[in-house]
């Protein structure tokens, strides 16, 4: 599965890309005003940190509207995919778009005939928001599941994008049930590699080195 950030904190992408283990990255307008800089500047600067797929979405609910600030977005890098929302003026937009070679994400999605909607429209990604789903008692995953079985059963090559990812268990179970791609928020990313037993594994060998006095010569 690939691993998106899902943030507009450039000095956040900087450090976990450092990894290479960050393979694109999604923004939207809330997470673009917490940086309180303009919202095109810094997709200029995500786009030349990471190579893959960043996410630029519209303020407009208009197809004409979508269409003006995708071609301001699509100016910026090669990388930029237009995120749109999953309505009629958006899938219009979406297939537009496609059309001509741009890659979409189609956002707010919850439902499978959504999504099945937006793999016809052209989409490149579909960003089902699992989390929000949970917090209205709702099984999150699956919807993962249901969505990864139709595009299976007719060959839509739409990338599914598990989006409102709250916590690592989301992760695992976004992966497990077909995601293409997670997009997780820096707090979560950090934990992905977190557990107890690796950590106390580590101090154990530190602890049994330096009793026994072994080191390792660089020089």
């Amino acid at each position: 599965m690939k691993l998106f950030l899902d943030t507009a904190d450039v000095a956040e992408i900087r450090e976990y890309a450092k990894s290479g283990l960050v393979d694109g990255v999604t923004t939207n307008p809330s997470l673009a005003a917490k940086t309180g800089r303009d919202y095109v500047e810094v997709l200029k600067e995500i786009c030349a940190v990471v190579p893959g797929a960043v996410s630029a979405e519209v303020l407009a609910t208009d197809f004409d509207g979508m269409m003006k600030q995708a071609k301001v977005f699509t100016k910026i890098a090669r990388n930029i995919a237009i995120k749109v929302p999953l309505t009629w003026d958006g899938l219009k937009a979406c297939k537009a778009l496609s059309d001509d070679g741009t890659m979409v994400n189609v956002t707010l999605c919850f439902s499978a005939v959504q999504a099945m909607m937006a793999a016809k429209a052209g989409a490149h990604f579909i960003s089902p928001f699992i989390g929000r789903l949970d917090d209205i008692g709702e099984d999150g995953m699956t919807l993962i599941r249901d969505i990864r079985t139709i595009y299976d059963n007719y060959g839509f090559k739409t990338e599914i994008l598990a989006a409102s990812i709250r916590s690592v268990s989301h992760v695992l179970y976004a992966a497990l049930a077909g995601a293409d791609v997670g997009t997780i928020p820096g707090d979560i990313f950090k934990k992905l590699l977190s557990h107890p037993l690796t950590d106390k594994g580590l101090e154990t060998f530190l602890a049994d080195a330096k009793k026994a006095g072994v080191t390792i010569k660089t020089e």
